[in-house]
């Protein structure tokens, strides 16, 4: 079977609230069963490019060694595994440009 890469642009400038939930539950969901590339503008203003994903059998298992505080979820923020730094980080999900994808 021959892999489909998917590549898609969001409109940014023409989404409605909505349409942002929308796209970060799709997103989140995407993250949880593929690597996906991110093109996105940090907030100083560069471009970021960053290959991550949420995926349970790519994410390395974390050790709970003492008790630790529930992080209270961003409304604003995606964290992902970033593979290639092999540690995790995060993107404001309005400043994605765009994605892409192998299914």
């Amino acid at each position: 079977m021959e892999n489909l890469n998917v590549e898609t642009k969001t409109p940014t400038a023409e989404w409605s609230e909505k349409d942002w939930s929308k796209f970060s539950k799709w997103l989140l969901d995407m993250l949880k069963s593929h690597t996906i590339t991110v093109t996105f503008t940090k907030k100083d203003g560069t471009e970021r490019v960053m290959e991550c994903t949420l995926n349970p059998t790519i994410v390395p298992q974390k050790v709970i060694l003492t008790e630790t505080k529930e992080r209270k979820k961003s409304e604003t923020n995606i964290p992902v595994y970033d593979i290639q730094a092999k540690g995790w980080r995060s993107f404001v999900i309005k400043s994605v440009k765009n994605i892409r994808f192998t299914i």
